[in-house]
């Protein structure tokens, strides 16, 4: 164990007359994006656009280190993805299996609640609702360098599948090992032939993606949004990515639409030190081993139990794979808070609104009430945030940097639109056409108000 390993997360106690200054440097991340980085990513979604499968060819031959004659030969086909399946262990089957399946339920309930069409009649005839329609294509992002995200997968392509999308493109990078990686993908390093990962697909074959191409960074991005000759153009672009992925997305948005631009993972956990100190521990490591910019943050009212934690961090820590990403996460960003009570703990949690939020407690519904800002929340010892992120049920692409204030988990609703239905009766053209008219009026639009004057008490004529 090295001294770079050592994980202290700042102690603080709302108490201490400093605390709130103390407590706004650990929240403070800037998600302003490299100048050169925004620069290059603007070149290459430019050159993209104007010069399509060329210019993805030539990025991915930079970037990933991966030729190829034609984008075709990076294109990925459903034998690919069953092939991988029946390469994977039975065990891995059966957990991709499993996961999709309730991935799948938990969406599928979601659909019914909120995704369907409505209309209604009024007293004289009009028509009023709602036509919910999917979107026609979409494009995922999956990460395929540092690690690869499966369950990534499954979060994006079955809410989308649920959700009635009738084609679902897939982009994963698949870099070749000692390849310059800087503008692209970000991926370091798969394998040495650009391999593809045999559980990445398998999960496409479970969550039913249509087409998929092993690229992947800005041009990834770019090719989605608008298209090439070989990649078809999508109506939305969701999934997670580097810098360069982040900042190319933030740049199409408006040509297609976007999930969310995420910043570093989030873990906050409500404690009122019945859990065992040592789940807890391991809990907060669970988001700081992603990156070490990731947060992870306790709010205890109880100091014996603060400094148990403590405890179990120095002893766990060493036995960690990425225990200097986690020590460098913790001593970053994490932080251990002294609070005077557990109301006291729910109100800073909803001032932070952070990704994924664990109660911790002996009476989790207790609390749940006071709790109004966060991407996902754990209710309860046995509720790991880790068991969200694989096979709950419910989306692990959450809103992160305290967006959860005005941002939802990704769902269904991501992958539909929703078109109003308006039939208006002659009848309701009398009523309504005297309102719309006043008003047009009011506003200088004469044709506006003329064209509700026209249907008042002028019935058609038969034809």
């Amino acid at each position: 164990m090295t001294m770079k390993s050592i994980a202290a997360p700042a102690y603080l106690s709302t108490a201490e007359a400093d605390f709130e200054q103390k407590f706004q440097q650990r929240l403070h991340w800037s998600a302003d994006t490299d100048a050169a980085i925004e620069q290059r990513v603007a070149d290459i979604l430019a050159d993209v656009q104007e010069r399509g499968d060329a210019a993805v060819l030539d990025y991915t031959a930079r970037f990933d280190g991966l030729s190829a004659p034609d984008v075709a030969a990076l294109e990925l086909t459903q034998a690919d993805f069953k092939a991988a399946f029946d390469a994977i262990a039975q065990a891995q089957r059966d957990a991709l299996q499993a996961a999709a399946k309730r991935v799948r339920s938990y969406h599928e309930a979601q659909k019914k609640a909120s995704g369907e069409s409505w209309s209604y009649r009024d007293e004289d005839g009009t028509l009023l609702g709602q036509k919910v329609t999917p979107l026609d294509r979409v494009g995922i992002y999956v990460p395929g360098g540092k690690a690869a995200y499966p369950s990534s997968l499954l979060m994006n392509a079955i809410p989308a599948h649920v959700a009635g999308v009738q084609e679902i493109i897939m982009v994963v990078p698949t870099p070749v090992r000692g390849s310059v990686a800087t503008g692209g993908s970000g991926a370091q390093l798969a394998s040495d032939k650009g391999e593809r990962n045999d559980l990445v697909l398998a999960a496409a074959y479970v969550a039913g993606v249509t087409r998929a191409f092993t690229i992947g960074g800005a041009q990834a991005v770019a090719a989605l949004a608008y298209g090439t000759a070989t990649i078809p153009k999508v109506d939305k672009i969701t999934g997670p990515g580097n810098a360069y992925v982040a900042s190319a997305k933030k740049r199409v948005f408006g040509t297609v639409g976007i999930d969310m631009i995420a910043g570093p993972s989030e873990i906050l956990v409500l404690a009122d030190g019945s859990t065992p100190p040592d789940w807890v521990a391991m809990d907060l490591f669970s988001q700081a081993e992603h990156d070490e910019l990731a947060q992870s943050i306790l709010l205890c009212p109880d100091a014996a139990y603060i400094a148990a934690v403590q405890r179990e961090i120095d002893r766990l820590l060493p036995t960690m794979p990425r225990a200097e990403i986690i020590a460098k996460s913790l001593n970053g960003r994490g932080a251990l808070i002294l609070t005077k009570d557990m109301e006291e703990a729910c109100a800073i949690s909803n001032r932070i609104a952070p990704e994924h939020l664990e109660v911790s407690s002996t009476d989790p519904h207790r609390w749940e009430p006071l709790l109004r800002h966060a991407g996902a929340i754990f209710l309860g010892a046995y509720t790991s945030e880790s068991l969200g992120d694989y096979c709950a049920g419910p989306n692990h692409v959450l809103p992160t940097s305290g967006t959860a204030r005005f941002s939802s988990p990704l769902g269904v609703y991501d992958f539909q639109k929703r078109s109003s239905i308006i039939e208006v009766s002659e009848a309701g053209a009398q009523v309504l056409g005297t309102i719309a008219a006043e008003l047009a009026y009011g506003e200088g639009l004469q044709a506006h108000a003329q064209a509700a004057e026209m249907r008042l008490k002028t019935p058609l004529k038969p034809r």
